[in-house]
């Protein structure tokens, strides 16, 4: 099947080898200006060109006339916690009248109550929970994401979980999926980090390993959690399993997961919020990328990432939106209004910053190229409401395309 756009307003295509960093950013070069289109064949975006030639040549074709719409590349969420079942909303009130974690905790909240329903949750449930969320997700221009699992904490749910997101990932229609297994979550109920820990090392590990689902591993890296010794000997154990190695560093203090991230070059240490700078420059010189996750700053009332300071000095870094259930929000459009009207982060850096630069630590599941859009790429990509392409990042809470393009489907919101 082949698909003919024409018309198309300003295209930041974002196309090249390798992730972007420093001032590469913010280059104009990334944009092609108005008055070209994209033939896709089949799933594959198979020329670019401007819109009189490619109508000359394939007169024959059905095409889309886009009147101007900008284009931009389909985006990439490479740190979600998307399946779980249950409601925290109750532990926002008691946050504000000054309730530790571990106050909410013994009161019924926190992770251990999210992991207690979720274990009771059938599969079916599970299945439409995960389906609704990723379909959340694509309308607002996401088309593909890493999903953990994580809110079992036992061997028998962490399998499970992995299980359904598998079968979601061949759904149709849908944005594609790259699995983690993140058992190592925290201690789940009724047990301690160190009995946790030799319990992942002895059984779940390596049945997740055999099991063969999950792409990656990764590790609560932070001081009450899992401590810097016991991540480094579950990710050391996970990549002679075969696994990619990926981290959650630094959200509440620098505990030095920055340094363990850089030694153990995983592919990216996420949240990175207080990591220090020395840290940050080691990483990136080892090709780490930081996956800053802004929504739960944001979510908790938090100051924000240095996500400037990343530019200025050439470090390599991404976000994604930590979908989780307390940051419940799958929009990277509206994470990038923070960037942009918060944190005045230039447009096209926030945009590469979710495409180009996430999907280089995620990799799509055909092996083509994606979070860009060239010729020979996976033909993922989002038609603007709007003429500018600016715009796709300044409309919060509103969804700023008119149509996303998914495997060469296009579907119109």
């Amino acid at each position: 099947m082949q698909r003919l756009l024409l018309n198309a307003g300003p295209i930041v295509h974002l196309a090249g080898n390798g992730p972007l960093i420093g001032s590469k950013m913010l280059d104009d070069e990334h944009v092609i200006d108005p008055g070209y289109g994209i033939l896709i064949d089949n799933h594959i975006i198979s020329k670019i060109s401007p819109s009189g030639e490619l109508s000359e040549e394939y007169n024959e074709l059905e095409s889309i006339d886009l009147e101007g719409r900008a284009i931009i590349p389909g985006l990439v969420d490479t740190h979600t916690h998307l399946l779980w079942a249950g409601d925290r909303s109750r532990e926002v009130r008691w946050r504000q009248q000054g309730m530790s974690y571990k106050d909410i905790a013994e009161k019924g909240g926190g992770i251990a109550s999210t992991v207690m329903t979720t274990r009771k949750t059938d599969n079916s449930k599970l299945m439409h929970l995960g389906v609704e969320r990723l379909r959340e997700a694509l309308r607002n221009g996401t088309t593909h994401l890493e999903a953990k699992s994580g809110y079992g904490l036992d061997t028998k749910t962490e399998l499970r979980l992995l299980e359904v997101a598998s079968k979601l990932g061949h759904l149709e229609g849908l944005p594609s999926l790259d699995l983690t297994w993140l058992g190592a979550h925290a201690a789940p109920p009724g047990k301690n980090i160190e009995t946790y820990t030799e319990e992942i090392l002895s059984e779940q590990l390596p049945e997740i390993i055999e099991q063969g689902i999950a792409r990656s591993a990764d590790v609560f890296c932070e001081p009450g959690w899992f401590s810097v010794e016991q991540s480094e000997d579950i990710l050391k154990a996970s990549k002679s399993g075969g696994m990619d190695l990926r981290i959650h560093i630094d959200e509440f203090v620098d505990g030095g997961g920055g340094e363990l991230a850089a030694e153990l070059k995983v592919t990216t240490a996420d949240h990175a919020h207080w990591t220090n700078n020395d840290a940050r420059q080691a990483m990136s010189d080892a090709g780490v990328n930081a996956g800053f996750l802004p929504g739960t700053p944001y979510s908790m009332g938090e100051e924000f990432p240095p996500f400037q300071e990343c530019i200025d000095n050439e470090w390599l870094w991404s976000y994604a939106s930590d979908f989780n259930p307390n940051c419940q929000t799958l929009s990277l459009p509206f994470l990038a209004s923070i960037l942009v009207q918060r944190n005045d982060i230039d447009p096209l850096a926030s945009l590469a910053a979710c495409s180009r630069n996430s999907a280089e630590t995620s990799p799509h599941p055909s092996g083509l190229v994606h979070g860009r859009i060239q010729e020979g790429s996976i033909a993922n990509l989002n038609i603007l409401e709007s003429e500018n392409w600016e715009s796709w990042c300044l409309r919060p809470g509103i969804n700023p395309f008119s149509a996303t393009i998914i495997e060469g489907e296009l579907i119109y919101h």
